[in-house]
């Protein structure tokens, strides 16, 4: 079955730039997108999304965060199995996971995310303290790949681009309490993502929008007359605006006239613009998947699948 909702969910560590954009499938067959809103309180969201599709239905959706561990940490840390780890964290040796280390003696395999505030802090002491090299933070689908640099690595939590703060947010206040409670399917570590769509159903995916722009065919480097490029600027998110709109009509997503102006417009020149921008993207790369336009990447190595986790299209390339 195609899921009737399809949800992705930009996320960060602040709540106010934490928004979502959602389609719903309607009875002729269509999607239909609407315009970002914010996610809200993150531990009622499997939920409403499980009330919003319905028993007979099915809804997907998309977090900007990882979702699996690098494989030397889990090794290190004796974690066969990323679900049976999530549904321990918080809870005896894993009772200090999500408290960020303070100082670099903190650092360890059961407190593995640093630094907790800036000043005197390095990458350094985080792989001191793990007992890894540079190149076992990254996960494989968090390398660089052709035309995207390399994601940062999971557990380091400072500078614009860490996700470490927003994996603590996304783990302990959404993921972990769903899988419990048996409320949420994982994809890769549930199973094959089409298998998974059934009725009832919630099932959550790692997404990367900048991933998606390479599918999408996002160029972010023109520069408006500040001089400025990439997905902080209007201009350069407006530029893409024919695109997207283009795309969308390609693929037979209706947009709703709100959001169809959102795009045109670049999403103004707000402190939360780049986020819906990327709420927007996200969704459109799940649709695109999920409308067998681009395959979802199914990964048949048994450590990304029950480890390491993946990335939502992305086709392995080392």
């Amino acid at each position: 079955m195609q899921p009737n909702l399809v949800v992705h969910a930009d996320w960060g560590s602040d709540a106010r730039k934490r928004w979502m954009t959602r389609a719903i499938l309607r009875s002729d067959g269509t999607y239909h997108a609407h315009v970002p809103e914010l996610v809200g309180e993150p531990g009622k969201l499997i939920a409403k999304l499980r009330q919003d599709s319905g028993s007979r239905g099915c809804a997907f959706i998309g977090f900007d965060f990882p979702i699996g561990l690098p494989l030397r940490y889990a090794w290190r840390a004796g974690v066969g199995d990323f679900l049976t780890f999530l549904r321990g964290l918080g809870q005896g040796d894993w009772a200090d996971f999500y408290r960020v280390a303070e100082i670099a003696e903190d650092i360890g395999v059961w407190r593995p995310f640093y630094p907790a505030r800036p000043g005197g802090t390095s990458q350094a002491h985080l792989l001191d303290g793990l007992g890894l090299e540079k190149a076992y933070l990254l996960r494989r689908c968090d390398r660089a790949q052709n035309g995207r640099k390399a994601a940062a690595p999971l557990f380091w939590t400072m500078g614009a681009q860490q996700a470490g703060k927003a994996a603590i947010i996304g783990w302990r206040d959404v993921l972990a309490p769903a899988v419990r409670t048996r409320t949420v399917s994982i994809w890769p570590f549930s199973g094959a993502l089409f298998d998974l769509f059934q009725p009832g159903r919630v099932v959550a995916a790692e997404t990367y929008p900048a991933e998606c722009y390479r599918h999408l065919g996002i160029n972010l480097t023109a520069k408006g007359i500040d001089g400025r490029s990439g997905k902080r600027s209007q201009f350069s998110r407006q530029s893409n605006g024919d695109l997207l709109v283009k795309w969308a009509a390609d693929a037979k997503i209706k947009l709703d006239d709100a959001l169809k102006s959102q795009i045109v417009d670049g999403f103004g020149a707000t402190r939360d613009s780049e986020d819906r921008f990327d709420a927007v993207i996200g969704l459109f790369g799940m649709l695109n998947v999920v409308l067998k336009r681009r395959p979802p990447g199914d990964p048949t190595d048994e450590n990304i699948r029950k480890i390491e986790g993946w990335i939502l299209g992305q086709i392995q390339e080392n």
